[in-house]
């Protein structure tokens, strides 16, 4: 049996790249599908895609930025698929410049659609899960958001994306240990993938290779999406997955690391060598992209 049978799924910025792989191979493991995407047309010819084999889908274009219209886009899934059961948060821009040239608008725009949109959509499917819970109905909800590698360890001339990024790791660890309570569970990516937003950066290094394994093809990221959007995945919640071509890994996070402890307050002129010693002692960070 498909491991996604009569769910129903959201799906942002799903058009192209990394969404359409994600709709495609949900419908394919038999859920129904909302396609959110800011191009409209990019999005009916997903659900024309879907349709054509057999599923259930559904097209959107509302602006996962504007609160009262991310409550529409859950409520048209609500209404046409009867529930919803899986928050997809993919959708995402970039307005790289390096710090020194970067725009208040540079910063906004990407903020709004990766934060803010991340919140949005989030928000109301929540308030729908939890009444649902406070009900007595058994929900099995899922969250999905999408990080980055320049969220987890930053990327040169990405400063505005990185902080986007690093923010909705954070936000994905709340909403794991907030919301368990209701039955719905939160974890995030970071894919590494070809789609619109890194062709242009990385067209030579992730370019579709002329035969054999298709290292970069989004299809490779899907799978732990749909499986992540299961009720096979309940227990699984607060976690990063990093995946690029056949790898899955899981990021092992901030945490406290060597400790000094003086029993009473440094003196500024103490703390030189104090610090020199922590460093010694702790694990080396991995390098900023592009340092």
């Amino acid at each position: 049996m498909p491991i996604c049978q009569n769910r129903s799924v959201i799906i942002t910025g799903a058009g192209g790249g990394l969404g359409r792989a994600y709709a495609l191979a949900f419908a394919a493991e038999g859920a129904k599908v909302l396609v959110n995407d800011i191009n409209l047309p990019a999005a009916e010819a997903v659900v024309a895609e879907i349709r054509a084999a057999g599923g259930q889908a559904i097209a959107n274009n509302g602006d996962i930025t504007h609160y009262a219209a991310a409550g529409e886009i859950v409520r048209q899934a609500i209404e046409a698929f009867g529930d919803l059961h899986v928050l997809v948060n993919n959708a995402g821009i970039c307005r790289d410049r390096m710090f020194a040239s970067l725009t208040e608008s540079d910063w906004d725009a990407v903020m709004a659609v990766h934060l803010k949109g991340h919140f949005c959509l989030a928000s109301h499917a929540v308030k729908h899960w939890r009444e649902q819970s406070k009900g007595g109905a058994q929900v099995k909800a899922r969250i999905i958001n999408t990080s980055s590698g320049a969220g987890l360890q930053g990327s040169i001339g990405q400063s505005n994306y990185a902080a986007a990024k690093g923010g909705i790791a954070s936000l994905t660890l709340v909403q794991a240990a907030e919301l368990a309570r209701y039955g719905i569970t939160a974890n995030a990516l970071a894919p590494a993938a070809r789609t619109g937003m890194t062709e242009d950066v990385f067209a030579d290094v992730m370019k579709k290779p002329e035969d054999g394994f298709d290292y970069f093809a989004p299809e490779n990221v899907a799978p732990l999406v749909v499986w992540l959007g299961s009720e096979e995945s309940q227990q699984v919640t607060g976690r990063m997955f990093e995946v690029e071509g056949g790898k899955l890994s899981i990021a092992d996070g901030w945490r406290r690391g060597p400790e000094f402890d003086k029993g009473a307050r440094f003196a500024p002129a103490e703390l030189g060598g104090v610090v020199q010693q922590l460093l010694a002692e702790a694990v080396p960070a991995q390098k900023v992209y592009g340092s």
